[in-house]
């Protein structure tokens, strides 16, 4: 089993930064695949960045240049740093993860973990 435990989400500005953990914890030494999603009523769900697949890291066309997913292992952690933010980014922002190794790993996949994520909201 994983846990993953989001925070860092807020009520922030256009043109703002803002920085979204994520914390892992559990079986996570098989957590090749992980990636951030966000949730609006709109795009139910929309994968915003992607870790783990043979491309390296991908992003959302609408993120590209904004967004920055990374991860660090030392303290399991998978953040995305996002900046020049703007109101269509506003939604609930979920991480999920799976064991995928890197041809499976798709943000069009069911991840079999995720957490309760945390909402943005971006004002204008």
């Amino acid at each position: 089993q994983v846990q993953l435990a989001e925070s860092g989400g807020g009520s922030v500005r256009t043109g703002d930064s803002l920085t979204l953990s994520c914390a892992m914890s559990g079986r996570t030494g098989s957590t090749y695949c992980v990636g951030w999603f966000r949730q609006t009523p709109e795009k139910q769900r929309e994968g915003v960045a992607l870790l783990g697949s043979r491309d390296g890291p991908t992003y959302a066309e609408s993120v590209k240049g904004r967004f920055t997913i990374s991860r660090n292992n030392a303290n399991n952690r998978i953040d995305l740093h996002m900046t020049n933010l703007k109101p269509e980014d506003t939604g609930l922002y979920y991480c999920a993860s799976d064991t995928w190794t890197a041809d499976w790993c798709s943000v069009d996949r069911e991840f079999k973990y995720r957490g309760q994520g945390t909402q943005v909201t971006v004002s204008s």
